[in-house]
C-alpha cells in the first residue's frame, strides 16, 4: 500500500483512546482525508473525553466505537469494511499482568489472534501491531503475551489470505501514561526520587515518532516484517536529574519482572536484521513462510549484532531530556 492511498481509506485503531491511539487519530486526521477512522477501545468514559477534543461533528471521518479485543464478534461488526488496522490494545501493566496473568494472556495473545482471524476474513488490506522492547527475551508475563503476539501476527502471514502482517517494536514511550516521567514529577514534591538501579537504562521514544513508524509500515512492509527504530537511549539517574535536580536519589531495587536493560534486537535475530534507513527491519525465519519483500538494496547488520539499550550509540544528556520535557508541555 502506498501511503498516499491511505486518503479515502477506512482505518481502525484498537486501544484508540490511549496515549498512543490519541496521537495517531491527530496525526492522521492532520495528514490525510480518511473514508472513516474507527476509534475502537472499551472505556466508554475515555471515548467521550476523547471525542470533545476531537468531536465527529467536525471531523465527519471519525467514529467511536465501543468494543473489546477479546470479543471476536464485536470485532467483526467494527472491521467490516475496513482497509486497516493498527493494534495498540494491550494489557501493559507489569504489576497488574502479574497478579492477573489469565486476563493478560486473553488482551495479549487471544486478542491478537481475533485480529488476525478476523482481518482475514473481512478482506482487511494491511494489519500493524504495536510490540515492545520488553518482548524480546521476556522475564515477565507482559512481555511474554508480547512476544507470543508477535508470533502471531509474523506467521499469519503464512495461512492468513490477503492481509499484509507486520509489527513496529519500540521502547519506552515519552511522557505516555503510566511512565516513569508523571511518576517522578509526582514523586518530587517529597524531594526524594525512588531509583530501582543507578545503572538502569532505557530506550526512549517521543510518540509521535512512534506513530510516523506505523505510517512508515503502512507504506513499507510487505509482511512479516518487525520494524524497529533507531532510537537513543537514557539513564534513568539523569532522567531524574532532568526532572528534578534538587532531589536526593534513593535507590530502593530492582523490581519483579523487570530487567536492568532492555534489548529490541538480540543477537539471535541478528542473521535476518536489515539496516533500512533510520531503523532496522527484522524478515521473517525463511522457514515459516516464504517472504516476498524487496529487500535486495537493504544492507544486513554485522554478525553478532545487538542493539540493547546499554550498548547504543545514541544517548540523551539531562540537558536533551529537560529541552524535550519542556517542549512537550511538562513543567520542568
Amino acid at each position: 500500500m502506498n501511503l498516499d492511498s491511505l486518503s479515502g481509506k477506512s482505518v481502525l485503531v484498537t486501544g484508540g483512546t490511549g496515549s498512543f491511539g490519541k496521537k495517531f487519530v491527530k496525526m492522521a486526521l492532520e495528514r490525510y482525508q480518511l473514508d472513516r477512522l474507527i476509534v475502537f477501545s472499551r472505556d466508554e468514559l475515555k471515548q467521550f473525553e476523547m471525542a470533545q477534543e476531537f468531536p465527529p461533528e467536525k471531523y465527519d471521518c471519525l467514529r467511536y466505537f465501543i468494543g473489546d479485543v477479546r470479543d471476536k464478534e464485536r470485532l467483526y461488526r467494527a472491521c467490516r469494511g475496513v482497509d486497516c488496522i493498527v493494534h495498540a490494545a494491550a494489557m501493559k501493566q507489569v504489576p497488574a499482568s502479574e497478579y492477573n496473568p489469565t486476563e493478560a494472556i486473553k488482551t495479549n495473545i487471544y486478542g491478537a489472534q481475533n485480529i488476525i482471524n478476523v482481518a482475514s476474513d473481512l478482506g482487511v488490506q494491511n494489519v500493524v501491531a504495536l510490540s515492545t522492547d520488553k518482548a524480546v527475551s521476556p522475564i515477565n508475563l507482559y512481555g511474554a503475551t508480547k512476544l507470543a503476539s508477535d508470533k502471531l501476527f509474523i506467521a499469519a502471514n503464512a495461512f492468513a489470505r490477503g492481509p499484509k502482517y507486520s509489527v513496529v517494536r519500540y521502547g519506552n514511550v515519552m511522557g505516555s501514561r503510566g511512565s516513569v516521567i508523571p511518576y517522578f514529577m509526582k514523586k518530587r514534591e517529597g524531594g526524594v526520587l525512588p531509583i530501582t538501579d543507578p545503572r538502569m537504562t532505557r530506550f526512549w521514544i517521543a510518540l509521535d515518532k512512534g506513530v510516523e513508524m506505523v505510517f512508515s509500515a503502512l507504506d513499507n512492509a510487505a509482511g512479516g516484517e518487525i520494524f524497529v527504530p533507531k532510537i537513543p537511549s537514557m539513564r534513568v539517574t539523569d532522567l531524574a536529574k532532568a526532572i528534578a535536580p534538587d532531589c536526593r536519589q534513593e535507590v530502593v531495587g530492582i523490581r519483579p519482572g523487570e530487567k536492568l536493560h532492555e534489548c529490541m534486537i538480540p543477537k539471535e535475530e541478528s542473521r535476518n536484521t536489515m539496516v533500512s534507513g533510520d531503523g532496522y527491519v527484522v524478515l521473517p525465519d525463511t522457514g515459516v513462510f516464504a517472504y516476498s519483500g524487496a529487500t535486495a538494496h537493504l544492507k544486513p547488520v554485522a554478525e553478532e549484532f545487538e542493539y540493547s539499550s546499554d550498548n547504543n550509540e545514541e544517548w540523551i544528556s539531562v540537558e536533551e531530556l529537560r529541552s524535550t520535557l519542556v517542549e512537550q508541555g511538562w513543567d520542568i
